[in-house]
Parts: structure tokens; C-alpha cells; sequence
């Protein structure tokens, strides 16, 4: 089983005409998701590798009765795309588009939440559940059907979570990347209610970073409400404080955020944190 997206996920491609948007239509088409349309405005009518073009969001969900997007436009113009979506229909909002304007995050995540839909990103690689659907960026060659959901801030450290998943034989339900900005949509509190409501899923590997408390209200969730077993990596373990390291969450401010409090947060409450990415698959069949 999945989480969020599934076979039967219909998807539309917000910027399906420009560079990157026409690139990754044309990759998950290939992987197998059901991407029904796109959009772009002025180009409603035209093909983009065989998928039907659309002018605007509701045209689409009209026509294809799309439930998921992905949007792949210009930082400026992100969060008219992320409303666009939630006041179309659509019930799930995958924002790729880095750069985005915080304040202009906030706006749109709160107009998404009060349309009944969900967020994730901005600034993220994205889902996939493997075998069944990608939505975003993911490489799609190194994820495996299995039992294992995945969370994380950092793209990069998702693929390397999950290649060495991979190579030990653990396949994976869903795995998701968050995003690395001060604000995204769904983080991990409620991803981890998901995976361990999800009865396919038996164990979850959490990635996270210096920056903010997420981690810390994560630790405090795993210990209330999770019965899985979870593994963690925390990146940034070297950072010094003041200094932003790659995402523009990813900042330890006014003696917070750092790492050590985050890894004395899990293992606090008895969840293993690894050294390194490679160390996770063992430390999640020690656990089980």
C-alpha cells in the first residue's frame, strides 16, 4: 500500500511547456504515473509529448477530472499556481519550485488547507511510491517496492537514504520529500500518522537536518503515537551556529536547532540515529 499517491492518482503538470516541466512530464509518464493534462496559459489544445495541454487548472480538472498536481513555474509565479490548484479541485498540491517567497508560502498554504487539500514543498524533490506512481523529480532507478516509508528534508540525502535501502533488500511504500524552506506543507507529524496508519508500511526512516524544532516535536510524536520501528539521520552535525548550510531552513539561530539537540530529542525517547545514511537499513532491522 501507499500513501498520497497511488495507480490511480490522475495528474496534471502546472508549466508543462516550459524546460523542466516538459522534461519530468515526460519522465514520470515513462515511470507509469497517470498524468491526464498540463497547463500553460495561451497553449490550451496543444500536445506535450502525446499528454493534452490546458489553459488553466479548472479546465483540466474539468476535462480530466485530475486529482493531483505538480508545479514546475518560475518562483514569481508560484503561489498563484498552488491556489490556482486547490481552487480547482485538486487534493493534492507537489510544489517543485524553489525560491519561493516565504511569506508567499504561507498565504497559499493556508488558502490550500481551508480548500480541504494538502501540500508538499515547496522546494522538494516531490513523492513517489515505487511501482505505482512518481510525482516530481525523484531518480526514479533507485527506489524498490517494499515496506519501508521514507521522510525527509533533503533530496540528495532522500536518494542516498534510499539507495542504501535498496541494496539491502528494503523496498519502499512511499517516500517523501518535505522541502528545505522555513515553511512547506505537510512535515513530518502528520506523514508519520500516515505511515503508521498505513498497514503495509512496517517501518519508517526519518531525515532531517539543523534548523527549527521540527525534529524535536517529531521525537516527542514517534513516542506518543508511533509503534513502528524508526531510524533517523540528522545532517548539518558540523555546522557552526549562524551559518546557513544549503536550504534556507537549514540555520541554527539564538542557540536552536542544532544537531546534538535534535539527536538527544530521538534518542530521548529510544529512536537509533545514525552516523551516517548507510548505517539506516541495519538500524531498522535491529529495531523490528
Amino acid at each position: 500500500m501507499s500513501i498520497l499517491i497511488n495507480k490511480q492518482s490522475r495528474l496534471i503538470v502546472q508549466g508543462i511547456t516550459g524546460r523542466d516541466g516538459g522534461f519530468h512530464a515526460s519522465k514520470m509518464k515513462a515511470y507509469g504515473t497517470n498524468v491526464v493534462g498540463g497547463t500553460s496559459p495561451g497553449k490550451g489544445g496543444e500536445l506535450a509529448d502525446g499528454i493534452p495541454v490546458f489553459n488553466t487548472v479548472r479546465d483540466a480538472v474539468k476535462e480530466t477530472a485530475a486529482d493531483t498536481s505538480v508545479i514546475f513555474v518560475p518562483a514569481p509565479f508560484a503561489k498563484d499556481a498552488m491556489m490556482e490548484a486547490a481552487d480547482a479541485g485538486i487534493k493534492l498540491v507537489v510544489c517543485i519550485t524553489e525560491g519561493v517567497p516565504t511569506l508567499d508560502v504561507v498565504e497559499a498554504y493556508s488558502y490550500i488547507r481551508r480548500k480541504g487539500a494538502r501540500l508538499i514543498g515547496p522546494n522538494c524533490p516531490g513523492l513517489i511510491s515505487p511501482g505505482k506512481s512518481m510525482v516530481g523529480i525523484m531518480p526514479t532507478m533507485i527506489f524498490k517496492e517494499g515496506s519501508t516509508g521514507v521522510i525527509s528534508r533533503s533530496g540528495t540525502l532522500t536518494y542516498e537514504v534510499v539507495y542504501n535501502l535498496t541494496a539491502k533488500g528494503m523496498g519502499q511504500s512511499t517516500a517523501v520529500g518535505v522541502g528545505g524552506d522555513p515553511v512547506v506543507g505537510l512535515y513530518y507529524r502528520e506523514l508519520l500518522e500516515m505511515f503508521e496508519n498505513d498497514p503495509e508500511t512496517d517501518s519508517i526512516a526519518l531525515i532531517g537536518e539543523i534548523g527549527g524544532d521540527a525534529e524535536e516535536r517529531a521525537a516527542e510524536y514517534i513516542r506518543d503515537n508511533v509503534t513502528k520501528p524508526v531510524a533517523v539521520f540528522i545532517a548539518g552535525q558540523q555546522a557552526p551556529p549562524g551559518k546557513q548550510m544549503g536550504h534556507a531552513g537549514a540555520i541554527i539561530s539564538s542557540g536552536s536547532g542544532t544537531a546534538a539537540e535534535k539527536i538527544a530529542a530521538f534518542e530521548a525517547v529510544g529512536v537509533p540515529v545514525a552516523k551516517e545514511p548507510s548505517q539506516i537499513p541495519d538500524l531498522l532491522r535491529r529495531s523490528r
